[in-house]
């Protein structure tokens, strides 16, 4: 694994190493210096394990393992105070026969009684399964996976990545499809919840109110992880995870919320969100939130076949100069002052990506980052939450693309619920300017409703911008495959998500060779 760059994020969370130490081991603190009771072995009225189990941020020698119990989710979790020993148990088969690690882990009141247990000593490049149990009841069995040492040789590599899964606008069938493919790991790109009010008339319905506070959020993940199809997912594949904003606040920007609310209390707030965020995803330990921060940005290595830099591009950026929405060009978009990683992250991942040694380099990320022009003709209109409001952070990027183009830098993309493929470029005004890199943009899971194959709209597009290679607003995912020659895109559409029977079909597909910037379509 390569490891992040120091930065001022980087030396704030070491400097708290041993808070979370504390925060996540042995006995917690509740009031004046009181300990919580520990239940080694409680009786259960109902399952604890309503939200199901999950992996994730494997490594060359393990996994991260989650679950956590909520009897009554949707009411809190429906737990008592106190702490639970909760036994977990990684095998060889889906049995779980061979019995290959096994221990302890303490689920606390202060976490939302969930468990992250950080797994060590499996073998590389392997499958394991996985199960909890809490006194007298087990939870469904994991299927999991570990990643290669950075040093073996692989041919191959197969993932999804998906985002933006709005539970009242659709059903998450996409995941049932999902589930019939061989794939090594799931990338989640944002958009994991919604944060607004339940709204009648539409497939599903949120519970509750706009999410404000902890219970809030710890609620609202509950409805989305008790979905059978998106539990199903998780139990087959682990999933490496990074927010993007509505698990805060819609195209919320740094300390900057979008209806600039008062700095203080939008930070409260964010610091609620990022631990309901933590509570719920199989995230390791330096993930854990400190207050209103939380680590996100990290690396991962997949042998010497690729490696991937997963980018947080929300909580360091500075707030969009020109204002939100698609507008016309102002001063500030090329404001070098403006950023959306923030100078740390930055350093990191030119410093981390500079020395990879991978065939392929993979930037898991949140926001369009091709410059669109989205107004015909010579008129200019651009999607100013996209890296086109923050352009001279962009070029930065465009630039280092070109000096490592050898290096096959490749990007995904969530967000905007519409599927892309761009070639990038330094300069996008430029038609005849080089392609240094690619950039693949995966549709919604469901957030937009049922969407719709548009060709008229996808011609216009390209027309207008000619880097563009595809267009489609249809529901779905992306299935990839890496081998050492090419990577591979399908790009899987269902014909509708208003009901849960929606069908699958691939509606493009495009390989990006090695050595050779830019997506051809198969």
């Amino acid at each position: 694994m390569i490891e992040p760059g120091i930065g001022a994020f980087d030396a704030l969370f070491r400097g708290q190493k041993d808070r979370r130490a504390f925060l996540l081991g042995g006995l917690a603190v509740v009031g004046a210096g009181a300990l919580t009771r520990v239940q080694a072995r409680p009786r259960w009225d109902a399952s604890p394990f309503t939200l199901g189990v999950a992996s994730g941020d494997p490594s060359d020698d393990g996994v991260v393992i989650w679950t956590r119990l909520a009897p009554e989710p949707l009411e809190g979790g429906g737990m008592p105070p106190d702490a639970i020993d909760v036994r977990w148990e990684i095998a060889e088969d889906d049995g779980m026969r061979r019995l290959v690690k096994q221990g302890r882990a303490r689920a606390v009141a202060q976490w939302a009684h969930a468990v992250h247990v950080e797994a060590e000593g499996l073998g590389a490049n392997r499958e394991y399964w996985y199960r909890f149990h809490a006194g007298d009841a087990t939870s469904r069995t994991g299927r999991t996976r570990t990643l290669p040492k950075a040093k073996d040789e692989v041919d191959r590599l197969r993932f999804a990545f998906v985002s933006c899964q709005h539970y009242e606008t659709g059903f998450f069938t996409a995941y049932r499809h999902m589930a019939t493919e061989d794939l090594d790991v799931v990338f989640h790109l944002g958009d994991y919840i919604y944060e607004g009010p339940g709204r009648d008339g539409l497939a599903r319905k949120h519970r509750g109110v706009e999410l404000a506070t902890l219970d809030d959020y710890r609620n609202r993940y509950a409805q989305y992880r008790i979905d059978p199809d998106l539990q199903a997912a998780h139990a087959l594949f682990p999933f490496i995870v990074t927010p993007d904003d509505h698990e805060v606040d819609n195209n919320y920007a740094g300390a900057v919320s979008e209806q600039n609310d008062p700095r203080d209390a939008f930070l409260r707030r964010r610091a609620a969100a990022y631990q309901a965020y933590y509570e719920h995803m199989p995230l390791r330990r330096s993930s854990v939130p400190i207050g209103d921060a939380i680590r996100i940005y990290r690396p991962f290595t997949y042998g010497k076949l690729a490696s991937f830099f997963v980018l947080d591009t929300r909580q360091f950026r500075t707030d969009q100069a020109c204002g939100d929405g698609v507008k016309a060009p102002c001063p500030g978009e090329s404001d070098p002052a403006a950023t959306m990683l923030g100078a740390a992250q930055e350093r990191w991942l030119f410093d981390a990506f500079g020395h990879s040694s991978a065939r392929w380099n993979v930037l898991p990320q949140q926001v369009m980052m091709a410059k669109v022009d989205q107004a015909a003709g010579a008129d200019e209109r651009y999607s100013m939450d996209q890296w086109s409001g923050y352009d001279a952070g962009r070029t930065r990027m465009m630039e280092f693309f070109r000096e490592h183009r050898g290096a096959n830098p490749v990007v995904l993309t969530g967000d905007i619920h519409s599927s892309w493929v761009n070639d990038l470029k330094v300069d996008f005004r430029d038609r005849d300017a080089a392609t240094v890199a690619t950039e693949f943009v995966g549709t919604s899971i469901t957030s937009g409703g049922d969407g719709v194959d548009l060709p008229a709209r996808m011609t216009d597009v390209m027309q207008e911008n000619r880097f563009v290679k595809f267009y489609n607003s249809q529901r779905g995912y992306v299935s990839c495959s890496i081998t050492p020659g090419a990577f591979h895109a399908d790009y899987q559409v269902l014909d509708h998500v208003s009901t849960p029977d929606g069908r699958r079909s691939t509606r493009a597909s495009f390989a990006v060779r090695n050595g050779r910037p830019g997506a051809e379509r198969l």
